[in-house]
């Protein structure tokens, strides 16, 4: 199986930049998931609560892994980047960044012991929604020179 990859955004070609914003998208995606098992959110005694959370994360994975799978295989264009993008900063949003929420950045510091480690987690949660707006622009920019 051997996938074609240009970074030219040409209409019909996986875009090499495309697809490593989303790669690092999903590394940073699961450093945060790591920092929600490490403030305690994911219990190892399941809970309506984590299994939610559990069930949230399955699904945010499995849609990166087909969604790459079907952009490489030229069945999805760079739109679809572009609204996961935005669903993603939108969830971000809610969960840590709105008057709404109840974990917001100073819940994160104030979670760990360390503050070395505290600070780690709040730069991953704000390197991740860099990334999400990174890659909502940028393909959001594919898809309108494509479409033209």
């Amino acid at each position: 199986m051997s996938f074609h990859i240009k970074s030219d955004g040409v209409k019909g070609m996986a875009d090499r930049r495309l697809v490593a914003i989303v790669i690092l998208t999903a590394l940073l995606s699961l450093g945060h998931t790591a920092d929600h098992i490490c403030r305690g959110d994911v219990r190892f005694s399941l809970t309506m609560g984590s299994v939610l959370t559990i069930v949230f994360n399955v699904a945010i994975y499995a849609a990166i892994g087909i969604g790459l799978y079907l952009y490489l295989r030229r069945r999805i264009g760079p739109l679809f980047w572009a609204f996961f993008a935005g669903a993603g900063l939108g969830a971000l949003w809610l969960g840590h960044l709105s008057p709404f929420t109840d974990q917001p950045p100073q819940y994160i510091l104030r979670a760990y012991d360390s503050a070395a480690a505290g600070w780690l987690a709040l730069t991953c949660l704000f390197a991740l929604a860099l990334a999400l707006i990174a890659g909502a622009l940028y393909a959001e920019y594919l898809w309108a020179r494509a479409s033209r």
